[in-house]
């Protein structure tokens, strides 16, 4: 090997560590801000329902007069689906997917490593989360907004995390659209109208034209349409991955394999056999067996 192909070689392997060290800044960075930015999310669209869509769009005759029907409906909709969703959330935190029977030994990852940068796999449906610090149990992916590693243990409060979510955030659409039709007179009769709503409202902005806050909800009508569709869909994709008996890590791993268990018994392991519960409260509905813990080739990829 000679001197200027050795050089070259370290060079390499240099450039390459100091990648992998940026990308995990990066997701170190996006692991805390990403928590930050569901709880604001979350805090404004609690005030905004509360503050402005409801008092605006079913306003009450009289200090002293009941509350109408259709506002403790919508209330007590829009509560349900929010508390449901913060639920899930924490269950998502309470019940970690790490498996307790192993060490908390940092592996060295190999050079023809395919997940070194977020995580090592370790065999027998067992990873190690960099951004964890943990082995985790048949891992299907990190998510950054929880801030812990999803797998098989906190699946389902995942997946109706992101069902509350999205509904949520269209529910909160809808009742946006309702508040500036009311309070700014804006009809919505031509499709092309939400199309074009940002582009107008941010010129009309600064000219003058339009309240910041009138562009604060049109922007918020954007973020909870996102949001919605954006989780909609990962929970379809979870729900057809946990039937088939896979995972995200599996997929990205090229290393598919269809269960030998039917769909029903893949989702019951998921859901549990009080599904029908789990799908109105966030409460458990799964018992984790130690014998899992114990025996972790019982979840082979």
């Amino acid at each position: 090997m000679t001197p200027s192909y050795q050089s070259a070689k370290e060079l390499s392997s240099a450039e390459t560590k100091r990648g992998m060290l940026a990308r995990m800044l990066r997701l170190r960075l996006l692991n805390a801000v990403a928590p930050a930015y569901f709880f604001t999310a979350t805090a404004v669209t609690f005030i905004l329902h509360f503050g402005f869509f409801l008092p605006t769009i079913f306003p009450s005759s009289g200090s002293e007069s009941p509350l109408k029907g259709s506002t403790v409906l919508h209330t007590s909709v829009f509560l349900f689906m929010m508390l449901n969703a913060l639920g899930n959330y924490i269950m998502t935190i309470r019940y970690p997917a790490e498996s307790a029977n192993d060490p908390m030994v940092i592996p060295v990852c190999s050079p023809d490593c395919s997940d070194r940068i977020d995580a090592h796999y370790l065999l027998n449906g067992r990873h190690f989360c960099k951004l964890c610090k943990k082995v985790i149990l048949k891992r299907d992916h990190h998510c950054f907004f929880t801030g812990n590693c999803i797998g098989n243990r906190n699946m389902r409060y995942f997946i109706m995390f992101c069902i509350y979510t999205s509904c949520t955030c269209l529910y909160s659409l809808v009742l946006g659209v309702a508040f500036l039709t009311v309070e700014y007179d804006i009809s919505f009769e031509n499709p092309l109208t939400f199309l074009t709503l940002l582009p107008l409202s941010t010129g009309y902005f600064f000219i003058g034209g339009v309240s910041g806050l009138q562009l604060f909800l049109v922007i918020m009508l954007y973020v909870w349409l996102g949001i919605g569709l954006v989780c909609a869909g990962f929970c379809c994709q979870q729900v057809l991955l946990v039937a088939r008996g896979q995972t995200w890590c599996q997929l990205q791993r090229g290393t598919l394999v269809q269960s030998r268990s039917p769909w029903r018994s893949n989702l019951r392991d998921v859901f549990g056999t009080r599904w029908g519960l789990g799908l109105v409260w966030p409460v458990r509905t799964v018992e984790t067996s130690a014998e899992a813990h114990a025996n972790p080739k019982a979840h082979t990829e």
